[in-house]
Formats: structure tokens, C-alpha cells, sequence
């Protein structure tokens, strides 16, 4: 089974006082464009979104389609553990062969830019003009790993000498950290029109 984890634990502290999964953009917020894209490639069996600031908020506001929430108790210790909440959860209730992960602030992600990872071997990530990103594919011998792993550090260290995709222009996965980078894709998406 495959399975796909979105990770919108943190506070996003550099976007200021309210959660940035739940700034508008075209009238839905953040994380919806997150959890849409995920939800929409079928070969993800399973999705998970793991959530931590602003939790509640959160659940209340945004459509998780089929996706599952899962709120992450302990979120401010890092990366790490949000990563492996998401992962405990998707691995506890069967047999997941690989995760594709994404990001919950990162809302021009497309389905078809997932879908290029669902049958890529464990460990491939996706760069944008050699700057490494997302998705990565998670295989057992990472999510065996992921136990291991503390802190802010991502899975960066279990991709180490894995494959990689070249995406193209990192705008299409521009993070959101701030109002400037919102607006940004703001204009990004009025330009096209």
C-alpha cells in the first residue's frame, strides 16, 4: 500500500500572529491546496495530514477531503517527531510500502507533480534547479529509520544518496513562510490569468 503524509505541523512563526495553513489563497485556505493535491492522486491509498499549532483551528476550518488528521501533541519538538507521528499512523493500521511526502505550506504542488513519485524507489526527492525538495519517497528502510531521527531534522539524512528528479522552476513549490511569499503566489497565479 502507498501512502501519502502531509506535514503542517508548525507554528509559522515568520507569517505572524494567525496560522498560515489557514491564510486564504483564491478563497480556500493554504492547506487545502496541500490535502487536494494528495487526495487527488490514486494511488495514494491512505493520506495524512499532521497537524500541530493552531490544531483546532485548523480541523475546524479546512476540508481534508479524504485525507485523516492527525494532531501531533508535541509538535514544538520538532520536525522530527511530526514526521514521525504521520508515519506511526499511517504504518500502524496495515502494511505501507512507501509514503510520498509533501508540505502543507507549499500550495502548487500538483496531483500530476506527486503522481511523478508514486512508483520512484525508495529514498528519490524532487529538486528544483539542484536545490533538493518535495515530494520525497519514503521506503521501509526509511520509515524503519524515522524512530531515530530528533529535532528539526526533516528526513533529509535518509534520502542521503538517493535519486532525484529534476522538477524544474522552484516556484511552482514556493514555501509559504510569510505574507510577501503568499502574495508572491498571489501574483504568480493573477500573471497567468
Amino acid at each position: 500500500m502507498i501512502g501519502g503524509l502531509i506535514l503542517a505541523a508548525g507554528a509559522g512563526t515568520r507569517f505572524g500572529e494567525r496560522s498560515k495553513l489557514l491564510a486564504e489563497l483564491d478563497g480556500r485556505p493554504l492547506l487545502e491546496y496541500a490535502v487536494a493535491a494528495q487526495c487527488s492522486v490514486t494511488e495514494l491509498e491512505r493520506v495524512a495530514v499532521v497537524l500541530g499549532a493552531s490544531a483546532e483551528e485548523v480541523l475546524e476550518r479546512v476540508d481534508f477531503m479524504r485525507a485523516e488528521p492527525v494532531v501531533c501533541e508535541r509538535w514544538q519538538e520538532g520536525q522530527a517527531l511530526s514526521l514521525r507521528c504521520g508515519i506511526e499512523h499511517l504504518t500502524a493500521a496495515g502494511d505501507i510500502s512507501r509514503v510520498i511526502v509533501t508540505l502543507g505550506d507549499q500550495p502548487r504542488v500538483t496531483p500530476e507533480l506527486i503522481a511523478r513519485f508514486v512508483h520512484e524507489p525508495p529514498g528519490t526527492r524532487a529538486v528544483y534547479g539542484g536545490v533538493p525538495g518535495h515530494p520525497v519517497v519514503l521506503g521501509p528502510v526509511q520509515l524503519r529509520a524515522i524512530g531515530g531521527l530528533r529535532g528539526d531534522q526533516g528526513a533529509r539524512e535518509l534520502l542521503h544518496g538517493g535519486g532525484t528528479i529534476e522538477c524544474g522552476d522552484s516556484s511552482a513549490v514556493r514555501d509559504v513562510d510569510t505574507p510577501e511569499d503568499l502574495e508572491a503566489i498571489r501574483h504568480e497565479a493573477r500573471a497567468v490569468l
